[in-house]
């Protein structure tokens, strides 16, 4: 039987072998064998299908070495709970990964294949709204690098982050349909499942000893189904796993409702249970999204756990080392409940007592915070949790009593300290903080900055940091050099290596200092420049065909491309936009190096302020590309669907990153090194790791402004009047004047008057406050601009400094100060 199974020599050589003619004999075979075409007729999904399974076939066997690898050595495992994953298309990424791109592209040629066609073919998985998902991704992608054994956690959500579409210049949210031609990159485990129990109630009994133990008895239950991917490390053997879940009913079809003409309730439970993970983070403005997200965060944790326990159980036949086989990362609130579940699991389906449970969970789980702003540290209502999660809310209510003990004795008769660390808010109705329930479960708590982190200590947490001062660490977020500037921007790494002489920045970011030393040289200028209007003149013809708008690449692009939200401050660039246009106006002679303003980014849906932002840069860019007296000094452009893939087109042609969040708002920020890794210089404040962005680069090669996060807190403590700030500078009052004139509205004085009331009356971001000195620093980026060396030498300085915002990086700091894991090398 073995002899029958094993592959021959050369069918061996066709799943795994890495030449050209391997890799051509393997496509033809994927083609033909599980698309079923022949070239004549194959679509273009059929190709790029065909082409997946070509390299994914390579990627299994080191996959499955891995994980044989990590069983036998029972290697301690990385678990990275998030809520998020946002991979981006991983085809290119893969073939670069296996360091057979170049190897592909010829194969594909030999068979007059359109390599780029099939490589933007891919259907991007939206699996994350943005940061969150990028940065869990970027982690996945160098925890395999590394070589440390790690699973990735999270929901397959059949619908991901919309589709966003720009109509009159609106946002208009389409349906996120990735699956629609199927994933080659999953494997399904139909048989690898996990039942998830909601409502119902709870009950005690005795058990075989005469202890007295809890049991939950669920009026729902659920099923959660393993789908696993494939994460490969850049230039290793090892290949990780990314296990996502999604939720199915135990039974899909009731024979008996059917039979009786109740056809909706026959399929009742199917359609309930396939909810859950049916779309990324649903509109939680309503009570039902509100339920709704609660149940997918308990979800994909339940099953998760489960899986560890089944996997610790399988190898020890025990689970009293289960904290020293797994350390439990929560990427941000959203997998808190780990916390309760796994108290939970340990106590009432393994029947520990509190003590050991209590100890293995919080030397299992390490919580990693994301947020400063108040209104983002998630809380649930008691009222919710009782109904969806009885079990779990007692499980709470025993942790937060044994624990508001030790914070009466550490703070002797300090009770509105207390009140403040309580896992329950008592204020506005009973709620569940749950960023409390991951501080207090975890055995180590991380900021995603320098500056983030401290103001962690003191602000949002400094109770908890007060009380353990030992549990705080700083891990600075990173990026993979890997996708964003390997297969972002492919022309810069060919430059970097041959100035290097050498690819070992790929994976050691800090080499990229050797190309410092030739900074000055003006012929690796010329090269360096080459590279950036190619990048520059590849999204000009994209923006063309998408917008009908092709911008000049000899003008300068400023970027700013994230999240809409107020605090990210697009309306800041829009206010500078709309002042230029009034001094070209006024003085068409005005020396002003030419630029194109480009946004990017989705908002929320429920969220009306971010909306109405899109809707006034496209409205601003009608008015200034129209205008024949301005559109040779400036244009304005919105890029639309802002995501993995569009960001990959745009980081290499960026000359100017937009970082303009009021300072003491952004936790890290990620877009700022991608910009900066591709030689963008960084307008910005000293907020997030702008800071630490400055410091790499240096101050000179940096065009800082605005008010310090200190400086924020005093102004805020003085009383901010934003009203006095627009009647005392003459230049703002008539740009926001401008806005609310109705120019940018044809004539509709009332379309954006929330906007400029807002900004007039309350401004909770100081937008007006931070406004002359924002002018001020860009009067500096258009001089420097004009001087083309100097500019050149300051963009080859910032790709050269940004060894230390690598991912990898921030893994090793996890690994080094967190984690505590070993590498595990497989070997192929």
């Amino acid at each position: 039987m073995n002899d029958i199974a094993k592959p021959n020599a050369e069918q061996h050589r066709t799943r795994t072998g890495l030449d050209k003619d391997d890799l051509k004999r393997a496509y033809l075979d994927n083609l033909f064998y599980v698309q079923g075409r022949f070239r004549e007729v194959a679509t273009i999904n059929d190709l790029y299908q065909a082409a997946a399974y070509t390299v994914r076939d390579r990627m299994l066997e080191r996959w499955i070495k891995s994980a044989q690898t990590y069983k036998q050595t029972n290697a301690r495992t990385v678990c990275y709970l998030s809520a998020e994953f946002l991979l981006g298309p991983h085809l290119y990424n893969n073939l670069v990964n296996l360091g057979i791109a170049e190897t592909a592209r010829e194969a594909g040629e030999e068979l007059d294949l359109d390599f780029e066609q099939i490589m933007d073919a891919e259907e991007e998985p939206g699996l994350g709204n943005g940061g969150l998902g990028r940065l869990a991704a970027c982690y996945m992608d160098s925890l395999a690098t590394l070589q440390i054994p790690a699973i990735g956690y999270g929901i397959r959500y059949e619908f991901g982050i919309f589709d966003q579409v720009i109509v009159d210049g609106w946002q208009v949210e389409k349906g996120d349909t990735w699956l629609r031609n199927g994933n080659p990159w999953e494997i399904p485990r139909a048989k690898l499942s996990f039942p998830v129990g909601f409502g119902g109630h709870t009950e005690s009994y005795t058990g075989e000893h005469g202890a007295t133990h809890m049991r939950w008895v669920p009026s729902l239950l659920v099923n959660g189904v393993a789908y696993d991917t494939p994460i490969m490390g850049y230039g290793v053997g090892n290949v990780n796993l990314l296990r996502l879940w999604r939720s199915e009913a135990p039974e899909s079809f009731n024979f008996q409702a059917f039979n009786v003409g109740d056809y909706y309730g026959a399929v009742h439970a199917k359609i309930e249970a396939e909810t859950i993970s049916k779309v990324l983070y649903p509109n939680d403005e309503p009570e039902a999204g509100k339920e709704l997200r609660l149940k997918q965060q308990y979800f994909f944790v339940s099953c998760s756990l489960q899986d560890m326990i089944r996997l610790q159980l399988g190898i020890a036949g025990s689970l009293d080392a289960f904290h020293e086989k797994f350390a439990v990362q929560l990427n941000d609130t959203h997998p808190s409940l780990a916390v309760a579940e796994l108290m939970r699991l340990l106590m009432d389906e393994h029947l520990m007592d509190w003590q050991q449970a209590w100890e293995i969970t919080r030397n299992t789980c390490h919580f990693t915070n994301h947020t400063l702003l108040p209104e983002a540290l998630e809380t649930w209502s008691v009222e919710l949790f009782e109904r969806l999660l009885p079990r779990h809310l007692e499980i709470i209510y025993e942790i937060n009593r044994r624990f508001l003990d030790e914070v009466r004795i550490r703070f002797f008769g300090d009770e509105a300290r207390v009140a403040r660390m309580s896992l329950i808010d008592e204020r506005f109705g009973r709620r569940v903080r749950m960023a409390h329930l991951a501080a207090v479960g975890s055995k180590a708590i991380n900021g995603v900055a320098a500056l983030h982190t401290e103001l962690l200590k003191t602000t949002v947490m400094r109770d908890f940091y007060d009380l353990w001062p030992e549990k705080f660490f700083n891990v600075t977020n990173g990026v993979t050099p890997r996708r964003f500037i390997v297969v972002s921007n492919p022309r810069l790494a060919r430059l970097i290596t041959a100035v290097c002489g050498n690819d070992r920045w790929i994976r050691d970011l800090q080499c990229l200092r050797e190309i410092e030393d030739r900074a000055e040289d003006h012929g690796l200028h010329a090269e360096w420049r080459k590279v950036k209007t190619a990048a520059k003149q590849q999204l000009a013809n994209w923006l063309g065909k998408r917008t009908g708008f092709t911008p000049d690449p000899e003008t300068l692009f400023d970027v700013q491309a994230k999240r809409i939200h107020e605090y990210k401050r697009q309306h800041l660039n829009l206010l500078h936009i709309v002042w230029l246009y009034e001094q070209i106006k006024q003085n068409p002679n005005v020396e002003l190096t030419p630029r194109t303003f480009i946004f990017g980014g989705k908002a929320a849906p429920g969220y009306f302020m971010a909306k109405l932002i899109i809707k006034l840069v496209n409205a601003v860019g009608e008015v200034v590309n129209n205008d024949p007296q301005v559109n040779g000094y400036i244009r304005v452009i919105f890029m639309p669907d802002f995501n993995v893939k569009n960001g990959q087109r745009l980081y290499p042609a960026a000359d100017l990153s937009e970082q303009i969040s009021m300072a003491g708002k952004e936790a890290s920020g990620t877009g700022n090194m991608k910009f900066s890794m591709n030689g963008a210089l960084t307008i910005g404040t000293l907020d997030g790791a702008n800071v630490e962005i400055r410091d790499q680069v240096g101050h000179d090669n940096f065009f800082l402004f605005g008010m310090t996060a200190p400086e924020v807190q005093q102004r805020q403590a003085e009383g901010y009047r934003p009203w006095e700030l627009y009647h005392g500078n003459e230049q703002l009052k008539s740009a926001v004047d401008l806005i609310a004139s109705g120019l940018f509205s044809h004539g509709d004085p009332e379309l954006f008057r929330p906007l400029t009331d807002n900004l007039i009356h309350s401004d909770p971001f100081m937008v007006l406050a931070d406004f002359q000195s924002y002018v001020d620093r860009q009067r500096d980026v258009d001089r420097a601009y004009r001087a083309p060396h100097h500019w050149d030498r300051m963009s080859i300085l910032n790709t050269a400094r940004m060894g230390n915002f690598s991912s990898d990086r921030s893994i090793q700091d996890y690994v080094d100060q967190i984690w505590h894991v070993e590498r595990v090398p497989i070997e192929i």
